[in-house]
């Protein structure tokens, strides 16, 4: 396979799909560990955020490197693909020990307080999501008292309460990774978050986020993905709650559905709902059901690819996406800081990155080699006489 250049040029027909993905994917992701590994990071990324919130620059710096590391864990797991790619994944992995180090190292310009406050514990969990899904190839190569020092890190936020919604799963993440990792850790997050959640289901694929139903993409963002990621933990983890992963399984799949459904003709998908400056984010768990094989039957491959490609083109190029130094603007499609809640800021931008887990499927894999297909809405609204949907009843 010849690779183009990753210089960001959006001309998508002079390469190929994947090439593009990766092309975003190193442009946004690169500069977060390239100056957390220099010790730049709190110097060069600016804070943008909602001038009414309280300062999130003590936040931000975590939520960059947590959401980016999440999101790129599977391609940085991946091996294969052109020579530039290879490259541009093994250069981003020299470069996470020492951004690691650097944020937990006390004398460190990017030392991050780990006890700042309750938002700290979402973004651990984003960044203990990060090591899971890349185990062997970011966790278990770092040096034996970085590891410590995470671990350790990592236990400060358990002095943070989640609330009764969402935030359950991020201490169920931070328990999961202890686990993993050999640490003590404590089987009750786990156990009550599970309990919550399938208590908390609506029907036909979707949880509410708390006791409510919340039209929105938190089934995407955080619900579904994490309680996936969470009991596919081998050991003690899969010995306890792994009899409940077949049901969440397939209400991942159906979710999924949703997701592929909701991307228009043109690329666009429903703006509802609070979050959307997540960008492709939105579409993390579609993308977690395409890397881990597990697809609903109605759905090809490369139909999805075809409309993620559609979404990712929608919500990651617009002019104003990035700021004049490669940072992320507050938006959905360019810059629209109006839409950014008063907990957003920069950092929070990077679950985009969460949007590419199909990049950690190989070149050869139908997701990346099968011909394009038209997807669900642009079959359908091109006049295909394609099957009736048809709700999931479990």
């Amino acid at each position: 396979m010849v690779c183009q250049s990753f210089g960001i040029i959006y001309n998508f027909e002079m390469k190929t799909t994947r090439q593009f993905w990766v092309e975003i994917l190193v442009k946004t992701a690169k500069p977060v560990f390239r100056h957390l590994a220099e010790g730049t990071l709190k110097t060069n990324m600016p804070v943008e955020q909602h001038p009414e919130a309280v300062d999130r620059s003590f936040f931000t710096h975590l939520e960059a490197a947590g959401r980016s590391l999440a999101g790129i864990a599977p391609w940085l797991n991946q091996q294969d693909g052109c020579e530039l790619e290879k490259k541009e994944r093994e250069a981003i992995l020299q470069l996470i020990p020492q951004a690691l180090g650097n944020m937990v190292e006390s004398q460190s310009p990017d030392h991050i307080d780990f006890s700042a406050g309750p938002q700290i514990l979402v973004d651990t969990a984003f960044l203990a999501q990060g090591f899971l899904r890349a185990w062997d190839r970011i966790w278990l190569p770092l040096d034996p008292e970085l590891k410590d020092a995470l671990i350790k890190k990592t236990m400060e936020t358990r002095q943070f309460k989640p609330g009764q919604n969402n935030w359950l799963l991020f201490s169920a993440m931070v328990e999961a990774f202890l686990c993993r990792a050999g640490a003590a850790w404590d089987p009750v997050p786990i156990e009550f978050a599970l309990k919550k959640h399938l208590a908390w289901y609506k029907g036909d694929g979707v949880y509410g986020d708390g006791e409510e139903y919340h039209c929105d993409y938190y089934n995407s963002f955080v619900i579904q993905p994490m309680l996936y990621d969470i009991l596919s933990q081998p050991g003690e983890i899969s010995n306890r709650w792994g009899m409940h992963l077949p049901v969440i399984l397939e209400r991942a799949k159906r979710y999924a559905v949703h997701q592929e459904r909701s991307i228009a003709p043109e690329g666009s998908f429903p703006p509802f709902g609070r979050s959307l400056t997540y960008r492709f984010g939105v579409f993390q768990l579609l993308g977690q059901m395409a890397l881990t094989q597990n697809l609903n039957a109605d759905l090809r491959p490369a139909g999805v690819r075809c409309a993620m490609t559609a979404a990712l083109k929608k919500s990651m190029t617009a002019a104003g996406t990035f700021d004049a130094e490669g940072w992320l603007q507050i938006g959905l499609c360019g810059h629209q800081p109006a839409l950014g809640e008063t907990y957003i800021s920069t950092g929070s931008l990077y679950l985009t990155l969460c949007g590419f887990l199909p990049l950690g499927l190989p070149p050869e894999d139908p997701f990346w080699s099968d011909p394009d297909e038209d997807w669900t809405a642009k079959q359908i609204w091109n006049g295909g006489n394609l099957s009736a949907d048809k709700a999931l009843h479990a």
